[in-house]
C-alpha cells in the first residue's frame, strides 16, 4: 500500500485561498487534484467544504481587519466605527466574494451567519480585540455581548446579499453600531 501523502495544514489553506481566489468558489474535486492529494485526504484534512470555506473566508477577514487596524485613525468609538467603515469596504468590495454569494447564497449564509463554521465566533473574539485596541474597557461578558452585537450587526451590512436585501449602506448602520459601544 503507498504511503499516505502527508500535506501541512498551512499548504492546505494557502492551496484552498488559491484556488478560491481563481476560482470565487471551491471545488473539492479539483482543489485536491490541484494539490495533488486524493479526496479523501483533502477532506480528512479540512473535515468538510464549509469548513474549508469558512477557513478560507477567516483568512481573508483576518487580513481585511488587519489592514483596517492599520488604516484606523482616532480613539474610542470613533476608531472602532473607522475600522468597521474600513472592514466593510475591503469585504464589500470584493469581487470574489460578490462572486460567491451570487452563486451560493446558502452555503455563504451557512458559513458565514451560523454556528456551522467559526467564522463568527472567530469574528466576536476579533471584535473584543478592536474594542480593547481602541481603548474600549469593561465588563468582560458586557464586553462579549455588545461584541455579538455589534457583529451581527455589521454582518448585516456586509453580508446584506446574503440576507435576501440590497446592498446597506454603512452611513444607515453607524448610529446603531455607535449606540452599543459602551460610552
Amino acid at each position: 500500500m503507498p504511503a499516505r501523502r502527508v500535506i501541512d495544514p498551512d499548504v492546505m489553506l494557502r492551496g484552498a485561498a488559491m484556488h478560491y481566489f481563481r476560482h470565487s468558489t471551491i471545488d473539492m474535486d479539483l482543489l485536491a487534484t490541484e494539490m495533488a492529494i486524493s479526496r479523501a485526504t483533502l477532506y480528512r484534512m479540512a473535515g468538510s467544504r464549509d469548513a474549508l470555506l469558512g477557513e478560507v473566508f477567516w483568512a481573508l477577514g483576518r487580513i481585511f481587519l488587519a489592514e483596517a487596524s492599520a488604516g484606523a485613525i482616532g480613539t474610542g468609538a470613533d476608531r472602532v466605527l473607522h475600522v468597521s467603515r474600513l472592514f466593510a469596504e475591503m469585504v464589500t468590495g470584493a469581487q470574489q466574494l460578490r462572486n460567491f454569494v451570487a452563486e451560493e447564497p446558502q452555503t455563504a449564509a451557512r458559513v458565514l451567519l451560523t454556528t456551522g463554521s467559526d467564522v463568527h465566533h472567530r469574528a466576536v473574539g476579533a471584535q473584543l480585540e478592536i474594542f480593547g485596541q481602541s481603548g474600549i474597557g469593561g465588563d468582560p461578558a458586557d464586553l462579549r455581548q455588545r461584541a455579538f452585537l455589534y457583529v451581527r450587526l455589521m454582518e448585516s451590512v456586509v453580508y446584506s446579499p446574503v440576507l435576501g436585501v440590497p446592498e446597506m449602506d454603512f452611513d444607515l448602520a453607524e448610529p446603531a453600531l455607535r449606540a452599543l459601544l459602551p460610552r
